[in-house]
């Protein structure tokens, strides 16, 4: 879960149209994706083969080079992992 201020929200969106395709790289996909009506929320429901591939795509060269799309942007960021469906 991501919060973004409502003036970066345009920045957050070039961001993540940028590294979000580099989770295939690691054996990631992104399951789902929702955004608050007002774009200042975001939750990405992702998977990965192993918790490696996780690990990587957080390291990835590449995607650390995307931060500067963020220059000045205080987002906050909540990670929650093994999370299991319950229907």
């Amino acid at each position: 879960m991501i919060d973004v201020p409502g003036e970066s929200v345009a920045a957050f969106g070039r961001y993540e149209d940028a590294v979000l395709p580099l989770l295939a790289r690691h054996g990631g996909r992104l399951d789902r994706r929702l955004r608050s009506a007002d774009g200042t929320t975001e939750v990405h429901v992702l998977s990965f083969a192993a918790e490696r591939g996780y690990r990587d795509y957080l390291a990835d060269p590449e995607r650390g080079a995307h931060r500067s799309l963020l220059a000045g942007v205080e987002t906050t960021q909540r990670v929650l992992a093994g999370l299991v469906d319950v229907r």
